[in-house]
């Protein structure tokens, strides 16, 4: 008997689904659904119990990948990768800075 009345409801209310999911944008404005949220969860449920196939939902979204909580906490790890990584460069890092500092005075004693 549900499966009759499932049928029923979805072939009155089948315009008005194929409209959008909760409503649609009609002559500039929002035009919510002439059927209420509750009928048309009822439509549906009655419909997928009777092995009928529904396509109004909402396409769905993805699903965000990053955990909530402080920048700092999330961003630490990574600044503290960073700073052995620099550290590790930097004997390298001052021997070529105090060669520029010795061109740079050979060139302006050699300017002179």
């Amino acid at each position: 008997m549900a499966a009759s009345g499932a049928s029923s409801g979805l072939a009155k209310w089948a315009s008005e689904l194929a409209k959008g999911v909760h409503g649609y944008w009609a002559n500039g404005r929002w035009t919510p659904l002439a059927i209420s949220a509750r009928r048309r969860a009822k439509i549906r449920k009655e419909t997928l119990l009777s092995g009928g196939e529904w396509t109004y939902d909402a396409e769905r979204k993805e699903m965000k990948t990053f955990l909530k909580g402080h920048k700092v906490d999330r961003l630490a790890e990574q600044k503290r990768a960073k700073t052995v990584e620099l550290m590790e460069k930097m004997p390298q890092m001052l021997a070529e800075m105090k060669k520029r500092r010795l061109e740079r005075t050979l060139k302006a004693k050699t300017e002179k």
